[in-house]
């Protein structure tokens, strides 16, 4: 199970489960089944709505469809196609910046080769040789492909007894607004300040805790540690 650590634009270091060939090639094999069904389905829609004018109609939309699928979804869906999604794949810059436009752009255009052209060759051997599981296109657009979802959703659920919070009333409900990355963050933070107390950690603490303040408009009490097991608590009562 390869593994690698992230760096946010926080200063705070995150550990990703890299997918490995099988996942991906699972996830393209569901997006190439979603698109057959859902495009077969749409061409009889449309034949029948627009009978002798089906066929350009068709290029118009189906083609499109086909032609930049994986592509829109990647960027309109925070890095993960339909198929990704359903097997917890993301699509994450290696430098923990926010993966841009140009970023997906060039995973896509290099698919033709890492993918169709080669018939998976390209793609499968640099997955394997490399040691992030990148293919030539994830190597150029500095990004790998990495689980989440409801691996990473269990483990900040099982932080608490949640059965014994029953009659918990939150501090922060405002903390309901928080992306789930965002409160992993929180968690992965927490942990690392508890394992290695020094100063880059505490450092990581007091940046956290800013821009919890800055996006949740609140000021934080004086014990910054308590103050981020309270978000993180609140979070995962309200979201439960």
């Amino acid at each position: 199970m390869n593994k690698i650590e992230i760096t946010t634009t926080q200063n705070v270091t995150i550990e990703y489960e890299l997918s490995s060939l099988i996942y991906r090639i699972a996830a393209f094999l569901l997006d190439f089944i979603i698109l057959v069904v859902g495009c077969s389905i749409l061409s009889l829609v449309i034949q029948g709505v627009f009978g002798r004018a089906a066929d350009i109609v068709m290029y118009f939309t189906i083609i499109p469809i086909i032609f930049f699928y994986s592509l829109a979804f990647e960027h309109f869906n925070n890095g993960q196609s339909i198929g990704k999604k359903a097997l917890s794949l993301r699509v994450i810059k290696t430098n923990g910046e926010k993966t841009q436009f140009l970023d997906y752009a060039m995973r896509w255009v290099f698919r033709t080769l890492d993918i169709y052209g080669s018939f998976g060759a390209v793609g499968g051997l640099g997955i394997l040789a490399s040691s992030k599981n990148q293919r030539l296109g994830d190597f150029l657009a500095n990004t790998v492909v990495v689980r989440v979802g409801k691996t990473e959703r269990m483990k900040l659920q099982n932080l608490l007894r949640l059965n014994q919070m029953k009659k918990y009333t939150p501090t922060y409900p405002q903390v309901l607004k928080m992306q789930e990355e965002a409160m992993l963050i929180v968690k992965e933070t927490l942990e690392r300040k508890h394992k290695n107390d020094n100063y880059a950690h505490q450092k990581a603490i007091e940046l956290l805790v800013q821009k919890m303040e800055i996006e949740l408009e609140i000021e934080a009490p004086k014990n910054k540690i308590q103050f981020l097991k309270t978000l993180l608590k609140d979070y995962v009562v309200l979201t439960r």
